[in-house]
């Protein structure tokens, strides 16, 4: 186009006749041919996302042949099924199947009398009952070729009980970590995931929108030390996350230790984590984003009109004024789109936690910010890491779960963006 114009304004002259039906159709054609491209992006976008979102609920449900190394029918007390006893009746049971030893353990963890029926019930599931998955089918199969699944199962497992299973349940996301597929859950990941991201927020937020403030408001661009600092900045968000994970280790695990691990606030606190607990992958993390918070909170503040700060000045407000009264709320809703975009990733980060420090398999829920963790990406990518097929539908679950708990904050960011957009409309 460009040349064209260049050609025909040394010409001296404006295009007409046929000439200018050449150059029209000539533009419609690279115009077409440039919509197309785009549209075949947006198709092949939509198209990954698709087959990600399939992969994922194919192997979250399907069928399950499922063996009991004991009957729950024979567990029955006076014709009464096992689920319809009561809590009382439940621990008899459950004394009458189990060695003292770990009845006693149990009694330890956490006294009989405090628990629930419901509580009790799976400690004679997975005590006694020890249902076992001998083979699992994804969702696609289980519905096109059920005749032949059935017929397998009779041959190979003929006590099995072949159910249709869904692996995302209230039992999967209320259960803790177990060495046993059909058993396990993501409650401890859950918990470990939330304090994370909350400690990342907590801290990276306010440094965050804080530099990008005095970046853009207060900082004279035309010094080399303001330069160095934009630049390095813009570098930092290109750091491989590895690398942040190297440096959480150098210096929140080992140099911070005594604070980190809880050690310089008393002995009530659990120390044996070594500084790997759940403050030291929070402040990894939040190194992590801030640069992106950083840029992002910059082109939000940017494009605040400076029409907005002249009027406030002219009015006799001080600097800090206009920043705090004017430029900020305008800002707010770009710097929270920012968040949303820096939390998404730190959500889904596993490197930098495993470099840190997080646990791959632990059964106790964090009490605090200095407790041993782990996280849904850890998780996920343990069971992926496993060899037995119960553990890719188990690590697809989780991959659900980690879905709506990051859409969840991020409906949540994006709420409270809007309700900050329309207050300054």
């Amino acid at each position: 186009m460009s040349v064209d114009i260049e050609r025909l304004e040394n010409a001296g002259s404006l295009p007409a006749g046929e000439e200018y039906r050449r150059l029209t159709i000539a533009r419609q054609r690279r115009g077409q041919i440039w919509a197309i491209v785009f549209q075949l992006s947006t198709l092949i976008g939509v198209l990954a996302l698709s087959a990600l979102l399939y992969t994922i609920v194919n192997q979250t449900f399907g069928l399950a042949a499922i063996t009991n190394t004991v009957d729950p029918g024979s567990l029955a007390v006076n014709n009464v099924p096992l689920e319809d006893l009561s809590q009382e009746q439940l621990v008899e049971v459950l004394r009458a199947n189990v060695s003292s030893g770990l009845m006693r353990r149990f009694e330890f963890d956490q006294p009989f009398a405090e628990r629930s029926a419901g509580n009790v019930y799976d400690l004679i599931e997975e005590w006694v009952i020890k249902p076992r998955v001998e083979a699992s089918w994804r969702l696609v199969d289980s519905l096109l070729n059920r005749r032949e699944i059935e017929a397998l199962v009779a041959e190979r497992y003929p006590t099995a009980d072949l159910q249709f299973r869904s692996w995302v349940s209230m039992d999967f996301i209320t259960s803790p970590q177990s060495s046993d597929p059909t058993l396990a859950g993501v409650r401890s990941a859950i918990y470990g995931s939330l304090w994370t991201i909350f400690i990342t927020i907590l801290f990276a937020f306010p440094i965050g929108v804080g530099a990008a403030i005095y970046l853009e408001e207060y900082a004279r661009h035309d010094l080399w030390f303001n330069r160095l600092i934009q630049t390095n900045i813009n570098n930092l968000a290109g750091v491989p996350s590895i690398i942040y994970g190297m440096l959480g280790l150098a210096i929140f695990v080992r140099t911070m230790e005594p604070f980190t691990s809880g050690a310089i606030f008393g002995s009530g606190i659990d120390t044996t984590a070594n500084g790997r607990t759940i403050i030291s992958a929070g402040l990894t993390l939040a190194l992590l984003i801030l640069p992106l918070l950083i840029i992002n909170a910059q082109e939000a503040i940017r494009a605040v009109p400076s029409t907005l700060r002249q009027a406030g000045y002219g009015l006799g407000a001080t600097q800090w004024q206009v920043i705090w009264h004017h430029v900020l709320p305008s800002a707010l809703p770009g710097i929270l789109t920012g968040t949303i975009l820096a939390v998404s990733r730190a959500i889904g980060e596993t490197a930098p936690l495993v470099v840190v420090g997080a646990s791959t398999f632990i059964t106790q829920d964090p009490s605090g910010p200095f407790s041993k963790f782990t996280t849904l990406p850890i998780q996920i990518y343990q069971w992926t890491a496993r060899p037995q097929a119960q553990f890719r539908n188990i690590a697809a679950a989780a991959i659900v779960v980690l879905l709506v708990m990051l859409l969840t904050l991020n409906a949540s960011a994006v709420i409270l963006r809007d309700r900050f957009q329309r207050q300054n409309l």
